[in-house]
């Protein structure tokens, strides 16, 4: 998809792929024939630009076709490089500006509760970056989901150390990340975000919360199973050259000694 689109995010949508697996294929209720079907789960995709994966899952769950693909970034595609919603309505919103899909999950969780009462079986899953855990939005954000004990939002933040210009830890230092979010008071987990069973245990338990939102600190590796992208910031924002993309199928198409084909 980048290397058709010749622009996009590499490391980030890599890095998420198992969690967009899960929750499309095991977790949420979901229906790819009926899109607003109303007792749907609905993911709240905060950071955008990784929404690659996100068109990816979707049409691997039957959205669309897989051929649509190959459109990503293209005029007059319905898969811009950032969701947008008024293209493609099967997306719960469009994103772009870093920050704000907690505020809008958190308006939808408020939405569900007054509609079905407090103890909604139907969650919100807000996907979250942990480069955005620098807009002051985020926390605006927690505060009021903690205040108003949102047991059916579910967040997931990306913790994977990069942003565009580098590493979080120099940039914008976020530790201790548990300890924040519990001081808002949401109940943490932190977990493996490419360890598939650990990652339903930890939404299992969050579901059983019922008394404040709940949210995954998913430690992932940008990039993941291409070694030359793995961990490497630069990667956050740069899509492969042809002969990148070629090595990074050859690597990410052999599993464990097995070769995948291309239809696989």
């Amino acid at each position: 998809m980048l290397l058709e689109a010749g622009s996009g995010h590499t490391a980030g949508p890599l890095g998420m792929a198992d969690i967009f697996t899960l929750l499309y294929f095991h977790i949420m209720n979901h229906d790819p024939k009926n899109p607003s079907w109303e007792d749907r789960d609905r993911i709240v995709l905060s950071n955008g630009h990784i929404c690659p994966v996100q068109y990816a899952t979707m049409a691997r769950a039957g959205y669309f076709s897989v051929e649509e693909l190959k459109t990503l970034r293209k005029f007059h595609s319905r898969l811009q490089g950032h969701p947008h919603r008024e293209y493609l309505p099967a997306l719960e919103i469009s994103s772009g500006p870093l920050g704000s899909g907690l505020g809008q999950a958190v308006g939808m969780a408020i939405g569900e509760r007054m509609d079905k009462g407090r103890n909604t079986d139907k969650y919100i899953y807000a996907l979250l970056s942990d480069g955005e855990m620098d807009c002051g939005i985020i926390w605006e954000s927690a505060m009021l989901a903690g205040r108003d004990k949102l047991q059916n939002l579910i967040a997931i933040i990306d913790r994977n150390g990069i942003q565009i210009d580098g590493y979080t830890w120099d940039i914008m230092p976020l530790e201790p990340l548990k300890a924040k979010w519990e001081s808002f008071g949401w109940h943490v987990i932190e977990v493996d975000g490419h360890n598939f069973r650990a990652l339903d245990e930890a939404i299992g338990e969050a579901q059983s919360v019922n008394d404040k939102p709940s949210v995954l600190i998913a430690h992932t590796i940008p990039g993941k199973g291409v070694h030359e992208f793995e961990r490497d910031y630069h990667w956050h924002g740069k899509p492969p050259k042809k002969e990148e993309a070629d090595m990074a199928l050859r690597e990410l198409r052999t599993l464990g000694g097995r070769v995948v084909s291309e239809h696989e």
